[in-house]
């Protein structure tokens, strides 16, 4: 069970070596063409693609309920044709004023420039301008450095009355944002649509304030207006002066008045009608009126991205509907909540161009087939679009083009790198075919799904089976699945270690007759990346039969061995006996310390060694003090646990070079040879003493002891063996009526 359990996991780890190795690679590429088309759209490359797919979204998007809050008051050809001339005189903007005031509009929206006056009618006008609160009328504020172009408003009106007209431009002509506010010279100005937007919100009970989760940006009831920056969305490099923000036209559905399709989002009425009282009066009552010309004449139009048609020419729109089209948007988010337009953050964005190039390349390696691959392509596409067309229904603009153009570079870059490694597959196999079948050993090539791919005559002639039955067929078609799962074992452990291996199988041909093989296993790798397992197999069977007589002679001499091995083990143990006594002899059974005889024969010589390198030699006596008491409170054996202790304290506080003895009790010695000078031996005694005081635990008891040292150096102090130990012996017990725990010289 346990081995079963081993092996699926190293087929676990393997498999999760080559997911790995492959999606490094897939990961390089994604990255690569995910940057690559990061800089195309840093440099703008894809703007004018990026703002055509999103024009596109607005002609498909679904129509929205009708707006029944603007009526759009036209003066048309026919009426310029009816006052007969332009600028209409005063006198008549002064009685369409009037018609429509009785009816009582939410506000009057004036988006005709009237910065002269045109006789007839000035004081009329003048008279009307004051007598309506709610009217708004237009100027145009300057915003080029170079061309101070600006278009003072009404004279009539005070300033609380006037907002600016300016309409943003895109690089293609068409406008898709919006300019809420803008300061010149220090001083605040609002657009003309904000202006009358919030005198119809007023009335609601809704003021522009500052938003809750970043006080930089406006909010108006239900919406909050995210300020525009020069690099959002498809944008690069945009102008971003003033608080602009991201257009989402809406798309009302009204039923047309006529058979042009051109003005049916909005309610519309002529001015002569307006003149003649033919316009009901719920069409004015509680609505904002904008009035503002439709004349082809005056050229007042621009292009949005509801102009844009897939077949046919672009139809731009009068000026007036464009402010009709911003006032609907910024009332319906405010009363109802409607999406604006907003962008991911630059990071989130990267990421998903990123994605989409992982998914290009990914699916097209998994797929590995054209057709497959190309629907594959076309289907994600599909997906992707319509991600992107339904993140745009809720108010969200994600980028389309780079995420297309990221999906299809990474594909493609997959398509050809898939060409180029079967290309390779397919002269390697070639190759290897050719070089192989010069050799006379049998000799097979597998892929990585463990199936032969190239196969020589001496392979297929030593297995019994002709070339095309075998191959891209596996072992487990031909041989016994015992014999299979060791070939296919030790396939893994070459493609998992990526090492050649030598291993002896088992091997039976298609005539039943068992060969014994070694067979060596290396991994190779083309330049396009595919592996290949080649095999190079030797019949082993003559040298296995060769092998087991060996063995059978080896075994006889063996047993003559074995014979002979009893002649020398009493030999052998006498010895052993001899050691063991000659130990005993010259060591303390107790501690395994040297023993008095062999100190004595260890002075002797190390003192005739001195002399003769003309060194300075030290001799130490140790006693412990208060071993007495130890031996008569806790008894004998713990006696000598404590002599044990102390011996290996002992041992461990000196050189390899020095000897420590117990001369019995616990007297001990050291012999320092070879010391530089005096104070060596002042510093050894030091330590020892230091090591002997430190606390012994023992049976639950922790015992101190401490030890007196007497010290006598060769030469100052004797010259002789006999000399030295009775003077460091004096000095021992000097030591110890002195107090102990201490040491003296001689």
């Amino acid at each position: 069970m346990n081995q079963q359990l081993g092996k699926r996991f190293v087929k676990l780890i393997f498999g999760l070596k080559q997911s790995l190795s492959r999606g490094h690679r897939e990961l390089i590429t994604a990255a690569s063409v995910a940057v690559c088309v990061l800089v195309l759209h840093s440099i703008g490359l894809l703007q004018s693609l990026e703002l055509t797919a999103l024009d596109q979204f607005f002609r498909l998007r679904p129509n929205e309920p009708s707006e029944e809050r603007i009526t759009i008051v036209a003066i048309d050809e026919t009426d310029l044709k009816e006052v007969g001339s332009w600028p209409i005189p005063d006198i008549n903007i002064a009685q369409l004023l009037q018609k429509l005031n009785v009816h009582k509009p939410r506000a009057i929206g004036l988006d005709i420039y009237r910065d002269l006056p045109v006789k007839p009618g000035v004081e009329e006008l003048n008279d009307a301008y004051k007598s309506m609160p709610n009217l708004i009328g237009i100027e145009l504020l300057a915003n080029d450095e170079k061309k101070n172009i600006r278009v003072s408003p009404p004279q009539g009106l005070n300033q609380e009355q006037v907002g600016f007209n300016n309409v943003l431009y895109d690089l293609d002509g068409k406008v898709r944002r919006s300019l809420l506010y803008w300061h010149i010279n220090s001083q605040g100005h609002e657009s003309f649509a904000l202006k009358l937007a919030l005198l119809y919100l007023k009335s609601k009970g809704i003021t522009p304030t500052k938003a809750k989760n970043n006080p930089k940006h406006l909010q108006l009831g239900k919406a909050v207006f995210t300020r525009f920056e020069a690099n959002d969305g498809g944008y690069v490099g945009a102008d971003d002066r003033g608080y602009q923000i991201l257009s989402n036209f809406p798309k009302p559905k009204l039923k047309c008045q006529s058979s042009s399709q051109e003005f049916c989002h909005f309610h519309q009425v002529s001015m002569r009608d307006v003149l003649a009282d033919k316009v009901k009066a719920n069409l004015i009552k509680d609505r904002i009126i904008l009035i503002g010309s439709t004349a082809p004449s005056l050229q007042d139009f621009v292009f949005i991205p509801y102009s844009s048609s897939l077949m046919g020419p672009a139809k731009p729109v009068p000026g007036i509907q464009l402010q009709a089209y911003f006032i609907s948007e910024l009332i319906s988010a405010a009363l109802q909540g409607r999406p604006l337009l907003k962008v991911w953050p630059d990071l989130v964005e990267d990421l998903w161009i990123f994605i989409w190039s992982y998914l290009g390349t990914v699916t097209t390696l998994r797929i590995r087939h054209a057709t497959k691959s190309l629907l594959s392509i076309i289907f994600a596409c599909f997906i992707l679009t319509l991600s992107a067309y339904l993140a745009f229904l809720s108010g969200w603009w994600i980028p389309l083009i780079p995420s297309l153009f990221s999906f299809g570079s990474s594909a493609i870059w997959m398509i050809s790198h898939i060409a180029h490694m079967q290309e390779e597959w397919k002269r390697s196999k070639e190759f290897l075919y050719h070089v192989i079948n010069t050799i006379p050993d049998p000799i097979f090539v597998k892929n990585e799904q463990h199936q032969w791919i190239v196969l020589n005559e001496a392979y297929c002639q030593f297995i019994g089976y002709p070339n095309k039955l075998l191959i891209e067929k596996s072992d487990y078609d031909f041989f016994s699945k015992h014999e299979a799962d060791v070939f296919r074992q030790q396939d893994d452990l070459v493609f998992r270690t990526q090492q050649p291996q030598e291993h002896e199988e088992e091997f039976t041909n298609a005539d039943g007759q068992t060969h014994q093989i070694a067979t060596k296993r290396s991994l190779h790798k083309d330049s396009a990346g595919n592996l290949f397992l080649v095999g190079v197999i030797r019949d082993i069977t003559q040298r296995k039969l060769m092998e087991e007589r060996l063995k059978l002679t080896a075994a006889k001499l063996l047993r003559l061995k074995l014979t002979t091995a009893k002649l020398f083990r009493s030999n052998n143990e006498l010895k052993l006996k001899e050691d063991h006594l000659r130990h005993l002899a010259y060591h303390d059974p107790l501690t395994g310390l040297s023993n008095r005889k062999f100190f004595a024969e260890q002075l002797d010589e190390s003192l005739q060694w001195a002399q003769h390198n003309n060194l300075l030699l030290g001799l130490l006596f140790i006693d412990l003090d208060g071993f007495k008491q130890v031996n008569d409170t806790l008894g004998y054996e713990t006696g000598d646990r404590l002599l044990m202790t102390i011996a290996r304290r002992l041992s461990n506080s000196l050189r390899a070079s020095d000897t420590v003895s117990r001369l019995g009790g616990d007297e001990f010695t050291v012999i320092l040879r070879a010391i530089p000078n005096v104070q060596i031996a002042a510093k050894v005694a030091e330590k020892i003493l230091n090591s002997i005081t430190k606390p012994i635990v023992l049976d639950g008891y922790a015992i101190r002891v401490s030890a007196s040292i007497g010290i006598s150096v060769y030469p100052y102090n004797s010259q002789d063996s006999e000399t030295m130990i009775k003077q460091a012996d004096a000095a021992m017990y000097r030591a110890k009526h002195q107090g102990k725990n201490r040491y003296e010289f001689a």
